[in-house]
């Protein structure tokens, strides 16, 4: 009877063994079935946001206007199904520091101030800048070791720890800013800490979590979201041969003008423009102001004349898609005409690459100090492409800039932005496509 008892005990710990054998294969395997799915799910977002960077790109080939920012009435923005991912591009609302509004769609890099052409003046209107920053920025870009009032050049930097020189050359990306001088990151990001232009949770709370915020409801947007170094619009012809440069007001002008108006026109606006000096044309809306042309005759001779020699030409601020802030760092917009020129704006009926619409809003004095900086065109835009794979799993996400002034529309920029975290808020987690099919 006690071997019988000796057997059975002995039994039952081999049972107990063997199922903790089992239980611990099986949970080895469900772990690495995991594994593999959330990899599978990884690969299909990673795939998804090639996807949608292609979409964007061809959004540029079937433009039916060369210059015309993709309107968002065209094309798909969120929740779109590629394969067994999802993907969206994670947009701006027209007011960037509202903190509200979720929208989705591309954003325009000729909306933004180019850190390689903005003045000092220009800089210091954006939210959060310095004396400091705005000067080093400029001293950081130019070529000399002049020292900018305020700013820095390589005495400065070598005296860090680590310390570098100056650069003295053109920004090449808006990460660069990191190593102006006088950028923190409080100015570089302020309470967007993953840059999607939406006041998360982490965001509102105070000092309770990263970042440090001031808890009023409101996102207060780095600089980072408003500057670029991309934004640049060919200066030739549409078929490839060079503008006339209607600054010197010579034989040139007249000829484009009689081609493409009249004999009897050209020789009405070179009347009106005086002789060569005596109206200094600084820009496109100088000459159109002072030529007397309607904006149906100024459509016509637009392709063919240029203030500017070169191929392209860099750093103009396409008021058709700018934002309230941007536009607020314009010479004769500033801050007491933006929201006008946003609300005008809006209220167009089309929209398109005009931009003499900005005259009637500013007047013609504001218009011609505006001038020099604006644009009613753009051929560079950012997707910012967030996707999940199968189930919701394997979250990506990556922002990417396509250039489209060689005719040709490259990816000239990509960052990985996926260690930043979820980005599209806890509404698509609630209303989530994938939830129907688990």
């Amino acid at each position: 009877m006690r071997d019988r008892g000796t057997i059975l005990i002995v039994t039952l710990w081999a049972s107990i063994g063997l199922v903790s054998v089992a239980l611990l294969f099986g949970q080895s395997m469900l772990m690495t079935y995991r594994g593999a799915d959330n990899d599978l799910a990884g690969r299909q977002a990673d795939e998804a946001i090639e996807g949608m960077a292609r979409y964007a790109q061809t959004l540029y080939l079937t433009a039916d206007t060369p210059g015309q920012f993709p309107d968002i009435t065209s094309y798909v923005a969120d929740t779109l199904p590629v394969g067994q991912a999802t993907a969206w591009f994670i947009g701006r609302a027209d007011d960037p520091g509202n903190g509200t509004t979720r929208t989705y769609g591309l954003v325009d890099e000729a909306g933004k101030l180019n850190l390689n052409t903005a003045t000092v003046d220009m800089l210091m209107q954006l939210p959060g800048m310095t004396d400091q920053l705005a000067a080093s920025i400029v001293d950081w870009r130019d070529a000399d070791d002049d020292v900018t009032p305020n700013g820095a050049e390589s005495s400065t930097y070598l005296a860090m720890q680590p310390s570098y020189n100056c650069k003295n050359a053109p920004f090449e990306s808006i990460e660069e800013l990191a190593w102006v001088y006088g950028a923190t990151r409080t100015i570089l990001y302020g309470e967007d800490a993953n840059m999607n232009g939406v006041l998360d949770p982490n965001e509102d709370d105070g000092d309770r979590s990263p970042p440090a915020d001031n808890s009023d409801g409101k996102l207060d947007p780095g600089i980072l979201e408003y500057v670029t170094v991309y934004s640049r619009e060919p200066n030739k012809r549409k078929d490839g041969t060079a503008r006339v440069v209607v600054t010197a007001l010579g034989e040139q002008v007249r000829t484009v003008l009689s081609d493409d108006l009249s004999s009897q026109r050209a020789d009405e606006i070179m009347a009106r423009l005086g002789p060569v000096g005596a109206r200094p044309i600084r820009s496109l809306l100088d000459f159109y102001i002072y030529s007397g042309m309607t904006p149906d005759e100024f459509a016509k001779v637009s392709d063919d004349i240029t203030v500017k020699s070169g191929d392209y030409i860099t750093g103009l601020v396409n008021v058709n898609t700018a934002s309230e802030t941007v536009l607020a760092c314009i010479p004769g917009i500033g801050p007491d005409m933006a929201s006008t020129v946003v609300s005008t704006r809006l209220s167009r009926a089309q929209q398109d690459t005009t931009y003499l619409w900005i005259v009637d809003v500013i007047g013609e004095d504001n218009a011609r100090l505006a001038g020099p900086y604006i644009t009613g065109q753009s051929y560079q835009c950012s997707a910012d492409i967030a996707a999940v794979g199968r189930h919701g799993r394997g979250y990506r996400r990556a922002r990417v800039v396509i250039d489209n002034a060689t005719g040709t529309p490259n990816i000239v920029y990509r960052r990985d932005l996926s260690p930043m975290g979820w980005a599209l808020g806890s509404d698509v987690r609630q209303q989530a496509p994938w939830k129907a099919v688990r």
